[in-house]
């Protein structure tokens, strides 16, 4: 949800996005990764021009253990992420309870840090500190950064990624159920540097940058490596034979 701040002196607003939690982003950079990922293995295994069913068995095991990798991998970050939250929440918390003198000057000289008149920063710290929720919640932001209400949820993580990842990996292995041989493998050629294109473009609307290069950046990252493999493939499939 973009952030509003309104400009008094101009009238004018400004937009910002929530760029903190990054749900946008992360989505984003998980079909990136089952994309090139998969697109990799999918034509690293037909460069050695086995049976169809081998790529698709091939294409099918990546998409199954990337998503589930990443899964895994995000939600133990996102839980250790939290969990270390948590704690450092239940030390301001007793802090708070502890010595609330000490950390009202702590707060009113992080305000007088910033710009705030000692007298102003003072007042406005004793302010805060009256509501004990706020005062969490004040010192948690000012001190550490951390918003009590979005901590981030494991969970949530995990199955967004576990989606995303899955998306980008079924994009090159779709032509496999339909066709075969070099047909196959120039129709995941084509969908995969599609939505290479698409991802590179979604990644400049997040990030402000230029949709051509970012396009064409991400789609030589995945050509790049889909040729390595490919070439791999070949190799050995043909020292194999």
């Amino acid at each position: 949800m973009a952030a509003t701040r309104g400009d008094h002196h101009t009238g004018i607003e400004h937009q910002h996005r929530d760029v903190q939690r990054g749900s946008a982003r992360a989505a984003v950079f998980g079909v990136s990764d089952g994309l090139v990922s998969n697109v990799s293995l999918i034509l690293g295994v037909a460069g050695a021009d086995p049976a169809p069913g081998v790529v698709r068995l091939a294409g099918l095991a990546g998409l199954i253990a990337g998503a589930v990798s990443m899964a895994a991998g995000e939600y133990v970050s996102m839980r250790a992420q939290t969990e270390l939250f948590e704690r450092e929440l239940d030390i301001e918390r007793r802090e708070l309870k502890r010595s609330p003198h000490a950390e009202t000057v702590e707060l009113s000289k992080i305000y007088e840090s910033r710009g705030v008149q000692p007298t102003r920063a003072r007042a406005l710290a004793e302010e805060m500190m009256r509501d004990p929720d706020l005062a969490l919640e004040t010192h948690a932001r000012e001190e550490l950064g951390i918003d009590p209400e979005q901590l981030g949820s494991p969970w949530s993580a995990a199955i967004s990624s576990f989606i995303a990842f899955t998306i980008g990996a079924l994009v090159p292995l779709l032509p496999w159920f339909f066709a075969t041989g070099n047909a196959a493998v120039v129709a995941s050629v084509i969908l995969g540097a599609i939505a290479a294109v698409v991802v590179g473009v979604a990644l400049a609307k997040l990030t402000g940058r230029s949709p051509l290069r970012s396009g064409a950046r991400q789609l030589a990252i995945a050509a790049g490596a889909a040729s390595v493999t490919f070439a791999v493939g070949r190799i050995v499939g043909v020292g194999v034979s």
